[in-house]
């Protein structure tokens, strides 16, 4: 900071006070900042929001941001809380704690893994943001196999109230695309594939493909899709093949739809978008969208 632009306000003090005054500046501007995001959520009665982001198979956290979709929630006010990272228990934040009523926070996953795997290390970092940010509404939004996560998540954790999950091609009643998966698996394809060593992303994949099968009695899915889940915000984004060229090529249209999940009948909201199975920085608008009309209900 330029001693210039302060140096008037203390014409008649030493350089050593100077230093002490600039601190105390730069405390009240931090305490006046908090003070404003505190004065805001009161007047428009609005509850801060924690966004939690999910990505979904082989993806990474960055997923979000390199799609675009973080760049346009900061558009709209969403602070950025940063890359959550574990390591030996220890959860991590790449950024400092965001203020302000709205942040958001990608993950670290092995998003290969089976869900069982995953569920865990997901359940540490909402612990995590809990502590961080206690009394905020917690919501999900999780992508492909992420959404699948975040609901398998909320039902084995309804104590972590979390109030909106919302899903972007995401396989609730399972998909092909796991079932040849779990086939090559079993295949010739599958021997050959071990020699790649930290590469082999179909054997190593080979528990989540299990999970994703389509449902039937016996099943993962089946067993989620028929449990009671918490009261909360449901709301499925789905690829239709009748707003793009194609579609998803991986997950089918009728199992991204919540509402075809036994226990979520009636209870999900259903927007059909264009695009394939991809994020996309039209998801980040979609999201917005979403969040506001939910926040305005």
């Amino acid at each position: 900071m330029n001693n210039c632009t302060f140096g008037p306000l203390f014409p008649l003090y030493g350089r050593h006070h100077r230093k002490i005054s600039f601190a105390r500046f730069h405390r009240r501007s931090s305490a006046v900042s908090f003070l404003a995001a505190l004065i805001a959520l009161w007047v428009t009665g609005a509850q801060a929001e924690a966004l939690i982001m999910v990505q979904g198979y082989l993806s990474k956290g960055h997923s979000w941001r390199e799609s675009g979709i973080t760049q346009t929630l900061q558009q709209h006010g969403w602070q950025d809380g940063g890359q959550l990272t574990a390591r030996y228990g220890q959860v991590r934040s790449s950024r400092p704690d965001a203020r302000g009523p709205r942040r958001f926070y990608t993950l670290a996953l092995h998003s290969g893994a089976s869900l069982g795997v995953q569920v865990r290390e997901l359940a540490g970092y909402v612990n995590f943001i809990r502590n961080r940010h206690p009394g905020e509404s917690l919501l999900l939004v999780g992508h492909s196999a992420g959404g699948v996560l975040g609901r398998l998540y909320m039902v084995q954790h309804p104590e972590a109230g979390i109030s909106v999950l919302i899903s972007i091609a995401s396989p609730h009643l399972g998909t092909e695309s796991a079932e040849l998966g779990l086939m090559a698996g079993q295949s010739p394809l599958g021997f050959f594939s071990q020699f790649l060593g930290p590469n082999d992303a179909l054997n190593r994949s080979q528990g989540l493909y299990y999970d994703l099968v389509r449902e039937r009695p016996g099943t993962l899915l089946y067993w989620l899709n028929h449990q009671p889940h918490p009261p909360a915000r449901y709301v499925s984004i789905v690829r239709s093949s009748d707003l793009s060229w194609v579609g998803d090529l991986v997950v089918p249209e009728w199992s991204q739809d919540l509402n075809q999940v036994y226990a979520l009948r009636g209870r999900a909201r259903t927007i059909p978008s264009a695009g394939g199975h991809a994020l996309e920085a039209e998801d980040g608008r979609r999201l917005i969208s979403i969040l506001e009309q939910l926040r305005g209900s």
